[in-house]
């Protein structure tokens, strides 16, 4: 035997053994992915609507909205005509009036995969809409959600602060009770769709002297006076997103636009934390989906040292791990949606999920740019972006620190159930 034979050479010598010896194996996984996942026809069909709709009225406009760094308004209403912006309001309000999240989870998949991802729409339609019936009166419902669901007003949540991201009670921003309105003062820095948004739900402290949880939420819209956006800041990905500082000078809040009950605005915002962290484990892990398969066409195209870089053993392995990773993190994900439509995800799991979707969305695109060598730094290479979109997952929404905090606080707490005692 040549002294040239190495392990790469054995490995795929065995391999080839195996397809003679066990071929009906083998032929038993072509076409092989993952296991199958739980959607409907419906949902299938609705899919594949809206990928073409992506195809037809997004794409297209991609790059010219990531040069001018905000998405053209538009997109809200084109989505809102043909029904794919808000799908769970009720039909009085203009939406299908179905609350399964499979459809939104099509939605942000779609969106991430198609790479136009920039464009914020579940911020809009899933993560600031549901506040509005889930703790807003029927006038507010009535007033606002038509106009959301077609697309004509844009929404967004304004939380963040320059001294203020994950820690809530570090809010600065206040509101002081007047006869018949608030008086709002303070300022939001990061807030997405910042520039588009005609309605910003924004927290503010309502009794900061003797309570540092006692927040409000109120509805304040385009054209308060008193009401200013400041930059629209740039970015080191995420390009056509509008990410803005807002600033509330005196801006009188009737209490018609109060959310919910005031002083328990701190609760609401936990409240919608899980919801927020599906909606964006769903999106990380679509994009990692699409930094994989970059990745794995480029390496079947690129040569080094005479033949394709796929067939270098280091790759094979390299992308194994990462199919590995992907198909576990989605079954996770999956079975994450599922809880959540039967009204059982809990904080601790859509924790777990944005931790391990966010920090695996930034290790494919890192592997993508690797086996691109030269190419992957350059921009006009799909992964360069994915790569430089991917870092802030692991940031908003709650960092992977903060992550890592809420899930060993679960496990080192007195009812922490041992994995092999729990009531399966």
């Amino acid at each position: 035997m040549s002294s040239q034979f190495n392990c790469q050479d054995g490995s795929l010598l065995a391999y080839a053994l195996l397809t003679i010896l066990w071929p009906e194996y083998f032929s038993g996984l072509q076409g092989y992915t993952m296991l199958q996942r739980a959607f409907t026809e419906e949902q299938h069909m609705f899919r594949d609507a809206y990928r073409k709709f992506l195809a037809a009225e997004i794409v297209p406009h991609m790059e010219s909205w990531r040069e001018a760094g905000i998405v053209d308004r538009a997109a809200f209403r084109k989505a809102g005509e043909q029904g794919f912006l808000m799908v769970w309001p009720e039909e009085k309000y203009g939406g299908m009036g179905d609350p399964d999240f499979r459809f939104e989870q099509i939605i942000i998949e779609e969106t991430s995969y198609a790479r136009v991802g920039d464009w914020y729409n579940t911020l809009h339609s899933r993560l600031v809409g549901p506040y509005l019936t889930r703790f807003g009166s029927d006038e507010q419902c009535q007033r606002l959600l038509p106009g959301c669901v077609s697309g004509e007003s844009v929404l967004a949540i304004a939380m963040t602060e320059p001294d203020a991201g994950s820690d809530l009670a570090g809010m600065r921003s206040t509101a002081v009770e007047k006869d018949d309105h608030w008086v709002l003062n303070g300022s939001k820095t990061f807030i997405s769709n910042g520039v588009n948004a005609d309605i910003v739900i924004v927290a503010a402290k309502t009794d900061p002297d003797n309570n540092p949880h006692h927040m409000t939420l109120f509805i304040v819209e385009r054209g308060m006076e008193g009401f200013e956006r400041g930059r629209n800041l740039k970015k080191m990905g995420l390009k056509a997103q509008d990410t803005a500082e807002l600033f509330f000078n005196d801006v009188k809040v009737p209490k018609a636009n109060v959310l919910g009950e005031p002083g328990q605005g701190f609760i609401y915002l936990m409240k919608g934390l899980a919801e927020e962290r599906l909606i964006g484990a769903a999106g990380y892990l679509s994009a990692a989906q699409l930094s994989f398969d970059l990745t794995l066409d480029y390496v079947k195209e690129r040569k080094a040292f005479g033949k394709p870089v796929s067939a270098f053993q280091n790759t094979q392995f390299k992308l194994a791990e990462l199919r590995t990773q992907l198909d576990f993190a989605q079954v996770y994900v999956d079975q994450c949606v599922a809880a959540f439509n039967a009204g059982q995800l809990t904080a601790i799991d859509a924790a777990k999920a944005k931790l391990a979707t966010s920090e695996l969305q930034v290790v494919a695109a890192d592997i993508g740019v690797q086996f691109h060598g030269g190419n992957g730094y350059m921009d006009e290479y799909p992964i360069s972006r994915q790569y430089t979109d991917a870092k802030i997952s692991t940031i908003y929404a709650g960092s992977s620190e903060v992550m890592k905090i809420i899930i060993s606080r679960d496990f080192l707490g007195e009812d922490y159930t041992p994995f092999n005692t729990r009531n399966f």
